[in-house]
């Protein structure tokens, strides 16, 4: 690419927009992301075990029900409800949630005769609200802004699994579980499996999670109010329910002046086939990439080490703004790479569901070349799927109309089809193993 052309994309924008956009998209699904990189830590903790993950994930999917009820009252309801006034209130939701999580994340009760992280649940719950609602009011709310806003939008919601991700890097995970020899009331000696601890606990960690969800808000508030920020509003007339008309052709740059934008110029409606084949792709991307994958991640590698899980959390999230980032640089809206890269992802998530499936001896265990392979594919695999996910959005914004709409529902429909298969096949078939680290009874 040519000097002039990154020139091109600082041009005619503001760069004050552009940060608010990245903080809002922040607020989207930090707190979910957030309750991802702490796994390694729940799981060792959590009266679920290594079946947690499919618990969550579902939990996450009934998420959904906020954006349902949203969609159902748009549809039938007299009165147009204002979309900048429901995101108030889930924003409110998950700084609220966020706080929470930070005191009872830890609190189990008795649920049918077992011990349950309900506490923990609701949190997750109310956190999902937010997440699922992004798909659905987020992102359409950007909608109304030129398109290079709502691609730094993107790159905050990507972020939104960088920063938690950073934090849980530095706190750690202390090691892998260790065979340490203590003493016996009887003067003897055994070993007892020791896990080191990690430099902070999940309480601090959530603390600021939640001082990044007040923010988030903050920075919708002025990105809704300030008039610097409507200026960048493309030429678009929002009906109800989210259904923007885009007249491409008139935009206003910093002085007020007409324009037309490069950005645009290659714009091309989609063939009805190839529209239902991206929403279809689109939602096969969100039900392994937001469902089972999720799902598995901890009988794919905590058999090699509390370490390598440790380092698949939280690079893997790490991946999907990195992913956004290099879309601003790089072409992504050509359906033909989109098709090259889901068949690359195929080939990865093929392997890392195989050594789920071969949970407790999955391939080269016991082997660094197994860490350090199993790490990178669950890291490639998450970039790749945050890559064609804002890919298929972006090709999908241009399209006008609700279609922004539609691939939100559909997102969510993978999304939830995926957790229901994931829970069933981890606690119903049988079809993972967990595995148990032991020591020796005797030195």
């Amino acid at each position: 690419m040519r000097l002039t052309s990154y020139k091109s994309i600082l041009r005619d924008r503001r760069v004050f927009v552009d940060f608010l956009a990245i903080l809002f998209g922040i607020g989207s699904w930090i707190g979910i992301n957030s309750t991802f990189v702490q796994f390694p830590l729940l799981v060792a903790s959590a009266p679920e075990r290594w079946d947690l993950p499919s618990f969550i994930v579902v939990i996450i999917q009934l998420g959904n029900l906020g954006p349902l009820a949203y969609t159902l009252i748009q549809k039938y309801s007299p009165k147009k409800i204002l979309d900048a006034h429901v995101i108030y209130g889930i924003l409110g939701i998950g700084c609220m949630a966020a706080l929470a999580m930070c005191f009872v994340y830890d609190i189990t009760a008795y649920v049918a005769g077992m011990q349950r992280s309900v506490w923990l649940f609701v949190v997750v719950f109310f956190l999902a609200l937010v997440g699922c609602s992004s798909s659905v009011l987020f992102m359409p709310y950007m909608g109304r802004f030129r398109e290079i806003y709502l691609i730094t939008y993107l790159i905050g919601e990507g972020l939104s699994g960088f920063l938690p991700s950073t934090l849980a890097l530095i706190q750690g995970v202390g090691g892998n579980d260790q065979c340490v020899l203590r003493n016996t009331t009887d003067g003897g000696q055994e070993y007892e499996l020791y896990t080191p601890p990690p430099r902070f606990g999940t309480a601090q960690f959530f603390a600021f999670v939640t001082t990044f969800m007040v923010v988030s808000l903050g920075a919708f508030v002025l990105l809704e109010n300030l008039s610097v920020c409507k200026k960048e509003y493309a030429a678009v007339k929002i009906d109800r329910g989210n259904k923007y008309t885009y007249d491409e052709s008139s935009k206003i740059n910093e002085s007020g002046e007409q324009l037309t934008l490069q950005e645009d110029s290659g714009f091309t409606n989609l063939s009805v086939t190839t529209y239902r084949a991206l929403l279809v792709l689109m939602g096969i991307i969100c039900m392994f990439g937001n469902g089972i994958f999720p799902s598995i991640q901890s009988y794919s590698c905590l058999p090699y080490g509390n370490i390598a899980y440790h380092l698949t959390v939280t690079l893997s999230s790490i991946a999907n703004p990195l992913a956004c980032f290099l879309a601003v640089f790089l072409p992504h809206t050509s359906i033909r790479m989109i098709s090259i890269l889901s068949s690359i992802a195929t080939a990865i998530g093929v392997y890392a569901v195989a050594t789920a499936v071969m949970s407790p001896s999955p391939p080269l265990l016991g082997n660094i070349g197994g860490e350090i392979l199993v790490v990178l594919s669950w890291t490639v695999l998450n970039g790749l799927i945050s890559y064609m996910k804002l890919s298929i959005t972006t090709i999908f914004r241009q399209q006008g109309g609700k279609s922004l709409v539609w691939v939100g529902g559909v997102s969510q429909i993978g999304s939830f089809s995926g957790a229901i298969l994931a829970f069933v096949l981890i606690n119903n078939a049988e079809l993972f193993t967990s595995y148990t680290p032991t020591c020796p009874a005797t030195p």
